[in-house]
C-alpha cells in the first residue's frame, strides 16, 4: 500500500496553505499548459487519479462532463472534496492508485495531477488505465519532473566561476527516495523520463504531447519567485491517447 502522508495532520495541514490548495486550479501555475493538453471534457466520463480537494472533477463537471470519478488515498483529502460539492454525478472514492482495479472501457478521459510521483509501479498503473479507456481515450497527466526530483539537496550550488548550478544525484539510479516536505520521510518514486515515456508505450499507449513546464514571462511578472523554473523544470506534463 502507498504511504499516506496526507492524512498526516503536519503533512495535510501544510499542504492545505498551498496556492493551488487555497486558490484551486488557478493557484497552480502549470494549470494553463495541462488545460491545453485536454479534449473537450463535454459529455465525457472522466476519472482523476489522485483527485485531492477535487478542484479539477468540479470543474470537469461545469464544463460539460457527463461524469467524473475522483479517487484518492486521503480521507482528508476526500472529505474536503466531498464538502465542496453535492453534484450527485461527480462520486469521490477512496483507492491506492497502487493497488487499482477499473472496469474495462469506461472512461473517456484519466486525469492526474502530481500523483503519479507517489506510485511505485507505474507500469501496473498505466496497463490499468489504458484498458479502463474507451478506444481513442485520452491520457493526461501532470508529475514531479525527475530532474526536480533527484536534487543531492534543496536549493542551489554555486559553481567554480560562480554561475548557479542546480545539483543532481544519481539520475539514472531509480526508485524510492524520501524527502522532508512538510513532514519527515515522505516517500516518492524515482524514474527517469524515458522511463515514465517507454512505460507509457509498453502499456499501449501514443503519445501525443510532452511538455516540461516552464512559467511564462506573465506568470513570473506575477509571481517572481517562479523565474527558478527557469533553471529546471519541476513538472511534467504529458498527454497519451489508447
Amino acid at each position: 500500500m502507498a504511504q499516506n502522508i496526507y492524512d498526516q495532520i503536519d503533512f495535510f495541514e501544510g499542504y492545505s496553505r498551498l496556492d493551488r490548495s487555497v486558490e484551486g486550479l488557478d493557484g497552480a501555475p502549470e494549470w494553463p499548459a495541462l488545460r491545453a493538453m485536454l479534449p473537450d471534457v463535454s459529455g465525457l466520463s472522466i476519472i482523476d487519479l489522485g483527485c485531492g480537494f477535487g478542484w479539477f472533477c468540479r470543474w470537469a463537471r461545469a464544463h460539460g462532463a457527463r461524469q467524473v470519478l475522483g479517487l484518492d488515498l486521503s480521507e482528508k483529502m476526500l472529505a474536503r472534496a466531498r464538502a465542496e460539492s453535492t453534484d450527485a454525478a461527480i462520486t469521490y472514492e477512496r483507492a491506492d492508485l497502487d493497488e487499482l482495479s477499473l472496469p474495462k472501457a469506461c472512461f473517456d478521459l484519466a486525469y492526474s495531477s502530481l500523483a503519479l510521483h507517489y506510485v511505485s509501479d507505474a507500469a501496473r498503473l498505466f496497463a490499468t488505465v489504458h484498458q479502463a479507456l474507451v478506444p481513442g481515450g485520452t491520457f493526461v497527466f501532470s508529475t514531479e519532473h525527475p530532474i526536480y526530483m533527484a536534487p543531492t539537496q534543496p536549493g542551489w550550488s554555486i559553481d567554480t566561476a560562480g554561475r548557479k548550478t542546480w545539483p543532481v544525484d544519481r539520475y539514472l539510479v531509480e526508485g524510492p527516495r524520501s524527502t522532508d516536505w512538510f513532514a519527515k520521510g515522505v516517500v516518492k518514486h524515482h524514474r527517469t523520463l524515458g522511463t515514465t515515456l517507454n512505460l507509457l508505450i509498453e502499456a499501449g499507449f501514443v503519445i501525443g504531447h510532452v511538455e516540461e513546464f516552464c512559467p511564462t514571462k506573465a506568470q513570473i511578472a506575477a509571481r517572481p519567485e517562479l523565474a527558478e523554473e527557469l533553471e529546471r523544470p519541476m513538472f511534467l506534463l504529458v498527454q497519451a491517447r489508447r
